[in-house]
C-alpha cells in the first residue's frame, strides 16, 4: 500500500485554486495544477453545507480511498484538489470513483 501525499498548507490550496484549471460535474469539482515535483499531491474540500462531521469525514475517507486505489491513473507532477458538491451524499463508493475517473479523462490527465 502506498500513502497519499496530502496538501496541507493553505497557501498551496490557494495557489491551485487561483492558477489551476477546474473540471466539474454534478457531484464534484476537480482542480489541477502542475507542480515542480515528481509526485502527485491531493487535497480534499468538503463544505459544512454537505452535512455534519460524520458525513463530511465519510466523504473524505472515500475520496482518499479512491485516490489511493487509482493512483496509477493520475499523472505524476500535478496537484489535485477535489471539492465535494451537495449531491455526493447520495453516492456510494463506486459512483464516486466513476465520477472522479470521468473528470480525469475530461481533463486529459488519466493514464490509461
Amino acid at each position: 500500500m502506498s500513502a497519499l501525499n496530502i496538501i496541507k498548507k493553505n497557501k498551496d490550496y490557494r495557489r491551485v485554486y487561483h492558477r489551476g484549471k477546474s473540471y466539474a460535474d454534478r457531484y464534484m469539482v476537480l482542480y489541477v495544477l502542475k507542480n515542480n515535483i515528481k509526485i502527485c499531491r491531493f487535497g480534499f474540500t468538503i463544505s459544512k453545507k454537505i452535512g455534519n462531521a460524520v458525513v463530511r469525514n465519510k466523504i473524505k475517507r472515500r475520496f482518499k480511498e479512491v485516490c489511493r486505489l487509482n493512483l496509477e491513473n493520475f499523472l505524476c507532477g500535478f496537484d489535485y484538489i477535489i471539492i465535494a458538491r451537495r449531491d455526493i451524499v447520495y453516492l456510494n463508493y463506486r459512483q464516486i470513483e466513476d465520477s472522479l475517473l470521468r473528470l480525469l479523462k475530461k481533463a486529459s490527465l488519466r493514464r490509461r
